[in-house]
This record gives C-alpha cells, structure tokens and sequence, in this order.
C-alpha cells in the first residue's frame, strides 16, 4: 500500500511538474541529457510529488511503447518520489500499445501515486488526490484529467484538438462535493493538472496581465469550449490549473480567482530561437489557499519572476 501524501512537518507540499518529456529513443543523447536534467532538478528541489502533464512519450511508429513509458518515468522511479501522470495527444498514437493499457502500466509502477479509473467517466486516466495534514484528514485536492488526443470533429472544420468531456466535468464535480461535505462544507484548496489548455488560456493573454512567454503562435486550445473552468469557478475549490502541450510557452495568468499556468518544457521546444528547458515547481501550504510557483531551468537557475505581458486584445481573423 502507498504512503498518503502528506504536508511536511514545515506545513510545506512541493510538486515537480514536468511538461512534455515526450521519450521517444532511449539512446538518443538528447534523451540521455534531459534524464540527466530531470534527475538534478528532483535532487536539488526534493519535491512531494511529480507530475507529468502529458506526451509522456511519442509513441508514433515505436515497437516497444511500454519501454518508451518506463523510460520517462524511470528517474522519479529510481529516485522513489511519487508521481503521477495525465496522458497527451503524443501518448497513445501507436497501433499496438493503447491508452488504457498505458494507464494500466502506470499503475504497476511502485511509485505512481495514480488512480484506476472511475466508471463511465470519458477519457483515461481521470482521478484524484488529497494531501493529509497533521491530523490524518484531507487539507487539499489534487484532480488529474484527461483532455483527449484530436478532435472527434475535425472532419467538419471544428478544430484540431480534443476537450474535457462533459462526463468528466460532472465526476469532478462530485469528488468536490464530497470533498466539501467531508471539510464541514468549505472547499479544499485544490489543483488541476490536463495536458490540453483550456480556451480561457487564450482569454487572459488577450485580455489580461500575464507573467511569462507565449512563444507559440498561440495556445492550442479546443475550438469548443464545454465548461470545464466555469465548474471549477462554481465549486470554489480550484485555485490553479497546469497544463503543457505547446512548447513554447510557459506563462500564467489569473482569471475569476483561478490561475491559469504553462508549465515549462521539459524537452527541446522546437523553436528557432533560445528557449531554455526546464520544470515548473509548484509549493503549497497547509491550510492557506494560494500557492508559490517558480521556473527551475536546465542550467540550475531558478526564476522566481516572469516578465509581465500587457494584455493586447484579439484580431479578428476570416
């Protein structure tokens, strides 16, 4: 049986949130080199849990997908820290390895902290964590969900990318309920981790004060918005968001009480300018509901501050 995660004794929770690692060559030096990368940051952050927000692996044309999934989880592994994983649209594209069966991978490992799945509940990999506090009782909530691959309607021009299914907005709802009613009615702080932005991503660096770089073209964001933050405002409880999928970029921004955070790419962004590699850490404290964050880059130094970006409006395109 695994440990419950835990507040430490300093009332601290650090998470490691590695962005996609994308494994796909155990013998490719850059592979080597971002193991090795990976391998510093935990040693040198020490973290509670380690998140990977998906495209764990490229699995495209790979004949041993099952390799490819230890190999980017080895490092937290081997080093005996927790972790958990939500799948992206790179981690299930092999014929011969699906996405169920990853899951069920997952969680033969030792320390993969997540979870089977709920009944008729969309998606693979959907579940949740609670962090005990001093007393043995839940202080806050960890939610993992499964944004999808590609858009089931791409055949009719409604965009590239999957969403979070209305299924799984309801299960989130009812795990926050019943964390509620547990709490004497009042909201665990909580966090959620997919690997697909959400549409408001792009309203808040249209609209609003954000900190950090958007060196995509854009956020990759489903055409059809189903109302996944809209219940999170609703239930009161989730006070951040983390999600990967576009290389590039690794801002935040909030929006009606809710921080809408990048984490940092853990692999090359494949960009034609510098952008250096690295994780997002996450700290929560005990009984406060807020969160630190900070950028831990591939040559060790911590960025603590991002560049503010003034809000510039949307174009209008045909």
């Amino acid at each position: 049986m695994k440990r419950q995660l835990r507040f430490r004794e300093d009332g601290t929770f650090k998470i490691v949130q590695f962005a996609d690692v994308e494994f796909s060559n155990s013998q490719a030096e850059e592979e080597i080199n971002m193991s090795a990368m990976m391998r510093h940051i935990l040693e040198s952050e020490k973290p509670d849990l380690v998140v990977y927000t998906g495209d764990v692996i490229a699995s495209g044309g790979s004949t041993d997908v099952a390799q490819l999934f230890r190999n980017a989880v080895a490092v937290p592994e081997e080093l005996e820290i927790p972790w958990a994983v939500v799948f992206g649209n790179h981690d299930s594209e092999a014929a011969n390895m699906t996405r169920e069966q990853l899951h069920a991978l997952q969680l033969a490992h030792r320390f993969s902290y997540a979870k089977p799945d709920p009944p008729l509940v969309d998606g693979v990999g959907n579940y949740v964590l609670t962090i005990h506090d001093k007393h043995n009782d839940p202080a806050a909530a960890l939610y993992f969900l499964d944004s999808g691959s590609y858009s089931p309607l791409e055949y009719s021009r409604l965009g590239f990318y999957d969403w979070i299914r209305r299924s799984q907005i309801n299960w989130y709802v009812d795990q926050s309920y019943q964390l509620t009613a547990q709490n004497g009615g009042q909201p665990l702080p909580s966090l959620a981790f997919f690997h697909i932005p959400l549409p408001e991503y792009n309203d808040i660096w249209d609209f609003s004060v954000c900190y950090g770089q958007r060196q995509d073209y854009g956020c990759s964001a489903p055409w059809i918005n189903t109302g996944f933050f809209a219940a999170m405002v609703e239930m009161g409880d989730v006070m951040g968001t983390f999600v990967g999928h576009d290389h590039g970029n690794d801002f935040w921004g909030t929006l009606h009480g809710i921080r809408l955070c990048y984490g940092r790419t853990t692999r090359n962004a494949y960009l034609d300018r510098p952008f250096m590699t690295g994780a997002r850490v996450i700290q929560l404290s005990e009984g406060v509901r807020a969160f630190d964050t900070w950028l831990h880059l591939a040559d060790g130094s911590i960025l603590r501050e991002q560049p503010a970006h003034m809000p510039e409006g949307r174009k209008l395109t045909n």
